[in-house]
């Protein structure tokens, strides 16, 4: 089937993309999406390909976290899924993709208008690529998070039916709607809030939001810096999760910063004009980033107030490396699709269309060889606290990610070939319990894979940090 974002090929009309839908359930019935089919593989021997190119003095720490449990190792593992993924079978119906929509990359965040949030908030891996990846990913991070909390097996996939069944319902509220409608629609936190069908789950969507909102620059300000003898501020080395590595001087922050006001918008980079860099430091982040260069950089405006900027350093996507997706383009101008600043421009470009609201200070640049995305650091960033779920509220939640999912993938063109073969009916649901749970046994296994690594010498692992 024709990619859904080649630009040489025709725009069809809805009707015409719900048969197309319709009739790929002939080459794939969706019944047929709950086998699985692993190639040969050394799950060790890909992490360690990974993990070659990180920070070394990093990646014990990367693999202490991924050891904590199997869903902790499934969170750093979106390059061995895609490898998996990579010659199953599939509609091939591609959209711009999340590559790592797993449970916990859900959160909460502000908008531009200061209000709160929730829509998907990574994507480090976006790219182009066959929808059901990123249906699958979720699928079984809702298994391995409800196996973390004693789940049942059987609540385990009624919480992946209710993602999934809210995914396919959600796609067809959004194809009732224009494109226009289906652009500007979006989740606000107190939304999420009130669909939730539980009193317990609308307790941790309130405790979660609480949480995020004290997540400011301020609030950053106090807790990681200090003020010198001449009243500068600097960052506190709390190594070695954050420490001034020199990998980024001041220097070199303002020149950087100077290039990615290229990438700007217009009105931030009039903004970033008012603001003096004071500090920068490499901060460590996440599980699967862990070894990645990423870095705080502090700016101080004209009445004393902070400003945190991340840079994060943006590699080739998993679904291009080990996924087998052509090197593909996540939206048109104005970068050009190869050369420096490429994946720093694609992650960046990927976020601005799969989330309803994006970071204003989205941008992009290259740096001695790597590429890198900037985005503001800790702005009313927040998440549920997965470990406080239960059988229930597991499914609540994971309900109100595969809405989200579905409103992220309605944006590519084509996107309504899913809906056509998604229909009305629950089969592809139960496929992908059964696919999810069935993955998560391989999970688990990899995950024992990983803690024999360690105990034999073949892994580093710093646990605890």
């Amino acid at each position: 089937m024709t990619d859904a974002l080649d630009p040489s090929a025709p725009r069809p009309r809805l009707e015409e993309q719900l048969a197309r839908g319709r009739a790929l359930r002939r080459t794939l019935k969706r019944r047929g999406h709950a086998a699985l089919s692993l190639p040969d593989r050394d799950v060790i021997g890909l992490l360690e390909e990974q993990n070659a190119t990180r920070m070394p003095e990093m990646v014990p720490i990367r693999v202490g976290r991924m050891m904590q449990s199997p869903f902790a190792f499934y969170r750093g593992t979106a390059a061995q899924m895609a490898h998996d993924l990579r010659d199953a079978p599939r509609t091939d119906v591609r959209v711009v993709a999340c590559g790592d929509a797993h449970l916990a990359n859900f959160g909460l965040y502000a908008s531009p208008e200061r209000r709160l949030m929730f829509d998907l908030n990574d994507f480090d891996e976006v790219d182009v690529a066959p929808w059901e990846w990123d249906v699958k990913r979720l699928g079984a991070s809702i298994v391995l998070a409800g196996r973390d909390i004693g789940a049942s097996e059987k609540a385990c996939a009624e919480a992946v039916s209710e993602a999934v069944r809210a995914y396919r319902v959600g796609l067809e509220k959004l194809f009732a709607m224009t494109a226009l409608e289906r652009f500007y629609y979006r989740v606000e936190a107190d939304r999420v809030e009130e669909s939730t069908r539980g009193s317990a789950a609308r307790r941790l969507m309130r405790a979660a939001e609480r949480k995020a909102r004290k997540r400011t620059s301020t609030r950053v300000l106090r807790s990681i810096t200090t003020e010198g003898s001449g009243g500068d501020l600097r960052i506190v080395d709390d190594p070695p999760i954050l420490r001034h590595l020199g990998l980024i001087t001041p220097e070199s922050t303002l020149r950087l910063l100077k290039v990615y006001r290229d990438t700007a918008a217009p009105d931030v980079v009039t903004l970033l004009e008012q603001f003096t860099v004071v500090d920068g430091a490499f901060r460590a982040v996440g599980v699967g980033s862990v070894g990645l260069r990423a870095h705080i950089a502090l700016l101080v405006g004209p009445s004393g107030e902070p400003l945190f900027l991340q840079a994060k350093e943006a590699r080739p996507s998993v679904l291009v490396s080990q996924g087998g997706m052509p090197l593909g383009r996540p939206g048109r101008e104005p970068q050009p699709p190869v050369g420096p600043g490429r994946e720093g421009w694609r992650v960046v470009t990927g976020q601005r269309i799969m989330q309803a609201v994006s970071d204003r200070f989205l941008g992009w640049f290259a740096h001695e060889g790597r590429d890198y995305y900037i985005r503001r650091f800790r702005d009313m960033k927040g998440a549920i606290d997965l470990e406080s779920l239960t059988a229930a509220t597991l499914a609540d939640y994971a309900a109100v990610c595969g809405a989200l999912l579905a409103r992220a993938h309605a944006q590519s063109p084509g996107a309504g070939i899913i809906r056509g073969y998604l229909a009305d009916g629950t089969t592809f649901d139960e496929s992908i319990a059964a696919w999810s749970r069935r993955y998560a046994d391989v999970a688990e296994r990899d995950h024992t894979a990983l803690v024999a690594a360690v105990r034999s010498g073949r892994l580093d692992a710093e646990e605890g940090v």
